[in-house]
């Protein structure tokens, strides 16, 4: 397992993060994704920390703050030093019926804080996340609200996930200009099914040096290995749960792709999709999620998984965004002075 720095900070993680929205789930969306009780849980939790996994992510609306929950008492059932582990929590979705239990107001990110540290137990949280841009609240009123939390030792560092380039670049500038704490990253999709990020989010992460980390690798599963052209696994999760959206004629292109180069070095094809995400500069760590320890396991091995610069080539010919406006203006004039 090998450690980044989190953006601009002198906060290391690694490179695979455990996620745990499978924590928890009942009757609703979220038990789509997983219903993983206390002790699956615990299995999942020790076998990541055991493998290096020192980052841990989840939020306060997965299975409804039960997932927080879950992950605090694993933390204690397997006596983790806090040092030992970097805790990851987002807010913004519906925590209530009322209308001002969301959002990233100032209420509701105090309120929500609060209650995230006490379902996990913990007097801090190293990285609390804005989980989408909330349209109805200036960002200059969510950035004071995570500056205060910074401010008062309840949150080490602050990132977003979901935000448009434009709208962190502003959130940025806000930050900046105020001398509030600053944004040290952004939680997005990016898959080798859905490399959209790359139009103009990752070049503004290239910029401003914040750090990327990556939710739904695997595109919802549909990179894991089980899915081609004639329907195999069509009973999987995405048969229930057909998230996130993946043009699948080009993600079967990609599924073609990976397949010899996982036969060639012997491991899984979902390992090729994560070893991929590794090797992209932009990336600090990838979110993986499971339902079994063996799962997660042979996720971890996709750290030993090293792609040459032909694999590299062959994905990238197979995964390739179709050139679009104004991407392939500022390309083709670069050459005036990028010689």
């Amino acid at each position: 397992m090998r450690y980044r720095r989190l953006g601009p900070s002198g906060l290391f993680v690694s490179e695979l993060c455990l996620g745990t929205m499978t924590f928890g789930g009942s009757d609703d969306i979220w038990g789509q994704i997983g219903q993983l009780g206390q002790d699956e849980a615990d299995a999942l939790v020790r076998t990541a920390l055991d493998a290096g996994i020192n980052f841990i992510d989840t939020a306060n609306i997965y299975a409804g703050g039960e997932s927080e929950r879950i992950l605090g008492r694993s933390l204690r059932n397997l006596g983790v030093r806090r040092e030992d582990v970097v805790i990851a929590t987002k807010v913004l979705g519906p925590m209530g019926a009322g209308v001002n239990a969301r959002g990233a107001s100032r209420v509701h990110i105090l309120d929500q804080c609060k209650a995230s540290l006490e379902r996990l137990q913990l007097d801090h949280i190293d990285l609390y996340q804005i989980h989408g841009f909330d349209a109805e609240t200036p960002i200059v009123e969510t950035l004071e609200a995570l500056d205060t939390l910074v401010s008062h030792g309840h949150v080490r560092y602050i990132g977003l996930s979901n935000w448009a380039a434009w709208q962190v670049m502003k959130a940025v500038g806000i930050a900046e200009a105020r001398r509030l704490a600053p944004i040290l990253s952004l939680q997005a999709y990016y898959t080798l099914a859905g490399r959209d990020l790359e139009r103009e989010v990752v070049p503004m992460l290239k910029d401003t040096g914040m750090g990327l980390m990556v939710w739904s690798p695997l595109a919802g599963g549909f990179l894991s290995g089980k899915y081609d052209r004639e329907g195999k696994a069509a009973d999987g999760r995405r048969a229930a749960f057909d998230f996130p959206p993946v043009n699948k004629d080009r993600g079967w292109s990609v599924i073609e792709a990976m397949r010899p180069i996982a036969e060639a070095k012997g491991c899984s094809v979902a390992q090729v999709a994560l070893a991929w995400l590794l090797h992209q500069e932009a990336v600090t760590s990838v979110i993986v999620g499971a339902k079994r320890v063996d799962q997660l396991v042979d996720n971890i091995a996709a750290t030993d998984v090293r792609l040459e610069p032909e694999d590299l080539a062959a994905l990238d010919r197979a995964s390739a965004l179709a050139p679009e406006y104004p991407g392939w203006m500022l390309e083709r004039q670069r050459s005036y002075r990028g010689q």
